[in-house]
């Protein structure tokens, strides 16, 4: 993420950690069901879909470039012996290193200028297993809502167009959200959870 947006997520969480706020957002609460074997959390945030699946028993790697949000995982993961790996990453040259059953990014791409958000969204989709699953959030054109961007290094997705990217694989759901933000603003979200088909 470019720095603002890294900054803004930052105080965010470190907000949110001492006042306990570790829900699952609707997204996150979407794709729990859908999480199976090996799960990546790429832009895992403060690490609560990160958590709540290694206590039903998968193996996490959580990443994130937030340290304040990574911190928080560790010790969490730790002090209930949750096989959780978090790893602090500078997610503009992140590479992925191997292959899981299940890589989910919600709300991150769009974080990153075109070419870095579908070269990110083409590695996430190469080191899906076959017969793993892809579970993608992005913010899409109409969201009006931009304080969290950094003016030059963010791309908002067509209406549509990640569930185009998906061609080939199995769809399980395609979902267009709206929600209202600050100053009259609006998020507007595609979602995507797809199956690889087997080789």
């Amino acid at each position: 993420m470019g720095n603002r947006s890294v900054e803004f997520f930052d105080a965010q969480f470190r907000r949110q950690i001492p006042a306990g706020d570790f829900r699952l957002n609707p997204f996150e609460e979407r794709a729990l069901a859908h999480l199976t074997g090996t799960v990546l959390d790429l832009g895992c945030g403060l690490g609560n879909l990160a958590l709540e699946a290694a206590r039903r028993g998968l193996t996490v790697d959580a990443v994130d470039a937030s340290a304040a949000a990574i911190e928080r995982i560790a010790a969490a993961a730790k002090a209930e012996q949750l096989p959780v790996r978090a790893r602090v990453a500078d997610l503009a040259s992140w590479r992925f290193e191997r292959t899981y059953s299940t890589i989910v990014s919600i709300g991150l791409f769009m974080f990153f200028p075109r070419e870095r958000a579908l070269e990110l969204l083409t590695g996430l989709q190469e080191h899906v297993e076959p017969g793993g699953r892809a579970i993608v959030n992005v913010l899409t054109e109409g969201t009006t809502f931009l304080d969290m961007f950094q003016s030059d290094a963010f791309h908002l997705f067509g209406r549509g167009e990640l569930e185009r990217r998906f061609a080939g694989w199995t769809l399980l759901s395609s979902v267009h959200e709206s929600f209202p933000a600050p100053g009259n603003t609006l998020k507007e979200f595609d979602t995507v959870i797809a199956a690889k088909r087997p080789e």
